[in-house]
């Protein structure tokens, strides 16, 4: 196989890995299983983000009294990972690869320190040769720190890993130009880095057992895209996708999000999925509004900033916005919140945040 890739992040969906039933896939798993592993021997380096947890522990067990969402979540979650993870174990074991366990939660990519240590987990993995198998905690995830949705983490981890590609796997072949059900629509094939107006087609319906939809997907797939990391939304369900998806020479349907020509930094990687962790926020002005959105590298000057909002202290995330409430993007604060208030208008003091540390999606 001549494969496309040799870098890949693989996420796989709660709706590729259960039955209509609510019962887990083994077949399905099986079948994942066998193509990591043909991958991995041809030379592939391959992490796989998987859901499922809480869709096998939902098929394991029925709680004694009506529980809210989240204790749910932690209720399935803490059954179902430990029937997921086994049966992963067991399969990979069948093709004579390792694989390891790694769960995590939001608060685990706050800071520099602990994204590092993330990074480090996962080379030290790799390098020996074993598959990690990533999902998120649900059982001691903080509701409003969660993920979005796995589709959120696997962004997360190609980024961070500096991977070629992110193959998101789902149960339909990709982005369509309406709802996949209706005779019109058609498979979107191609998405470029200055596509509008994608959202428009995408359906909002999501799946049972995830937190997330194809509006979700697409959304994190340009995000990925964006920081030069080719994203493929492709159908799991679909028999021998992900190998005949790295073969560059078949083509299999998938909706094909085309990176960037320009790579982002891995300090700005780590950033654009920072958003939520901002301590305060700056209202700029329409000059700096301006400068920032150009072409131009540009950091965030003082003198562009008129007004502060809440606490943070020097090297705490802050979100940036203009003077209509629009988010324009985060960065890292040179200043706590006290001396940029003070140093408001200044043109001679070195600029609030660094280019180097500043992340505009747009």
């Amino acid at each position: 196989m001549d494969a496309r890739y040799k870098r890949v992040a693989v996420k796989v969906g709660s709706n590729v890995l259960t039955r209509a039933d609510k019962m887990l896939d083994v077949a399905r798993m099986a079948a994942l299983v066998d193509q990591l592993s043909r991958l991995k021997k041809e030379g592939v380096e391959v992490v796989l983000i998987s859901s499922g947890a809480v869709a096998a522990g939902r098929s394991e067990l029925q709680p004694a009294r009506k529980l809210d969402d989240v204790s749910s979540r932690q209720l399935w979650s803490a059954i179902g990972q430990v029937r997921l993870i086994n049966r992963y174990y067991d399969l990979f074991r069948e093709c004579g690869i390792t694989c390891a366990q790694v769960l995590t939660t939001k608060e685990n990519f706050k800071d520099r320190r602990h994204y590092l240590n993330m990074k480090n987990c996962l080379t030290t993995l790799l390098e020996n040769g074993v598959i990690p198998i990533i999902n998120e905690n649900d059982t001691i995830s903080i509701t409003e720190l969660m993920f979005t949705d796995n589709d959120e983490l696997s962004g997360l981890i190609a980024s961070m890993m500096g991977f070629e590609a992110l193959i998101i796997l789902s149960n339909v072949d990709g982005v369509y130009t309406g709802h996949p059900s209706e005779p019109d629509s058609t498979l979107i094939r191609e998405v470029k880095d200055n596509a509008k107006g994608l959202s428009d087609y995408i359906s909002e319906t999501k799946s049972e057992f995830g937190r997330g939809g194809m509006i979700t997907k697409a959304s994190i797939a340009r995000k990925i895209a964006k920081q030069g990391i080719n994203v493929h939304i492709a159908n799991g369900k679909r028999e021998n996708v992900l190998v005949d998806l790295l073969d560059s020479n078949k083509d299999v349907p998938n909706t094909h999000f085309v990176p960037s020509v320009k790579p982002s930094s891995t300090i700005k990687k780590w950033l654009a999925h920072s958003e939520s962790f901002a301590k305060g926020a700056v209202v700029v002005n329409d000059g700096a509004r301006e400068v920032l959105l150009s072409d131009k590298a540009s950091s965030l000057l003082l003198i562009g900033i008129d007004s502060v909002e809440g606490y943070f202290k020097k090297g705490d995330l802050v979100s940036i916005y203009d003077a209509k409430g629009n988010q324009l993007g985060v960065g890292k604060a040179q200043y706590d919140s006290v001396k940029t208030q003070a140093l408001l208008g200044s043109k001679k003091a070195k600029p609030f945040i660094h280019y180097d540390y500043l992340y505009l999606p747009e």
